[in-house]
């Protein structure tokens, strides 16, 4: 129980409690099969033609659950995002 006080009041004091990393970038690496999963994950950001990209201008943030679970279900491995 101590812990968890210690732990609360660490992020109470820094501000931390409501703060959340955003992701602030997504990309497809090199090997893509075009199988349009991303896209039926998550139209928003994803777009297959060819081969998958990314939506140019899409809201990351809005979008945050749909692109963690389209890179985590990706056949290849080749979504990635990165979270500031």
């Amino acid at each position: 129980m101590l812990l968890y006080l210690e732990y609360q009041y660490v992020l109470e004091e820094f501000n931390l409690k409501d703060k959340k990393m955003a992701i602030t970038k997504v990309w497809i690496e090199e090997g893509c099969t075009s199988c349009g999963l991303c896209e039926d994950i998550c139209p928003e950001v994803f777009v297959v033609e060819g081969e998958a990209e990314v939506i140019e201008g899409a809201d990351f943030n809005k979008y945050e659950d749909g692109i963690i679970e389209a890179t985590e279900s990706c056949p290849v491995e080749v979504i990635k995002y990165e979270k500031q």
